[in-house]
């Protein structure tokens, strides 16, 4: 039997590629930022947040890491079902700086937005998600023991285990180099793909770590623009410093 590659070199999404700060300490009463994720009924996404679910959740804000990067907002909504977690995120922009690489290509070498799930705390092992504005998409396992971490592909990825995604874009077209007011991705994660792992299946008073991120290229040459959610250091990878996700 002839296999794909299972292995995804991340070294390059890993290092920062501007100014950083430092990275924080817990906020006041040593908690990190945490959100409440309501539940919903399954829906079909639509790239935009259309969906009448999403009023249940409010938008949470993603933090430019560079005081002098570019002055984009970037937010986040979640929601989770019986059968998934679904994620909303939406920020402006002026350009999709983005060549159109495809699903599990290098994606955070260009406009991404990346969502981390980490649902047991017990082990060093997340599930890493990247867009692209064209709605191609990276979906990883990553186990990361001490820094040394590489990216696992899928297996029989397909049917209930693969993802539901689509993107949309306002004040511009959809494509490559496009002038554009901003972008928004939404996905659903089924947790049948995170099968294996312990803690997959939330339930009322699950608790999982989390991060959301956010790259934008459009001052290249010069420093790319990064934001978090929970503050993290040169890597996206320090899942130590996650968020923490309360399932209603």
């Amino acid at each position: 039997m002839r296999f794909a590659p299972l292995l995804l070199a991340l070294a390059a999404c890993a290092q920062s590629t501007g100014p950083e700060r430092p990275a924080s300490a817990p906020a006041a009463g040593g908690t990190w930022p945490t959100v409440t994720v309501r539940a919903t009924d399954d829906f079909e996404v639509t790239g935009s947040g259309s969906n009448a679910a999403w009023s249940k959740a409010e938008w949470q804000a993603l933090h430019r890491r560079q005081p002098d990067g570019l002055p984009y907002e970037s937010r986040f909504k979640i929601l989770y079902s019986k059968t998934g977690v679904y994620v909303l995120m939406d920020g402006t922009d002026q350009k999709l700086t983005t060549t159109g690489r495809g699903d599990f290509e290098n994606l955070w070498e260009e406009d991404v937005y990346e969502a981390f799930f980490w649902p047991d705390e017990s082990e060093p092992l997340y599930f890493e998600y990247e867009i692209s504005p064209l709605n191609h998409e990276l979906p990883i396992l990553v186990p990361n023991n001490g820094g040394a971490f590489m990216g696992w592909r899928p297996w029989h990825y397909e049917n209930d285990r693969k993802t539901r995604k689509a993107t949309a874009v306002t004040g511009g077209a959809q494509k490559a180099g496009a002038a554009v007011l901003g972008w928004s991705a939404e996905f659903f994660i089924p947790y049948r793909l995170l099968e294996g792992l312990r803690n997959q299946h939330p339930k009322s008073g699950t608790r999982w770590r989390a991060n959301f991120y956010r790259m934008d290229y459009d001052a290249s040459p010069g420093p790319v623009t990064q934001w978090d959610w929970s503050r993290v250091g040169p890597s996206f990878h320090e899942y130590q410093k996650f968020g923490v996700l309360l399932f209603e």
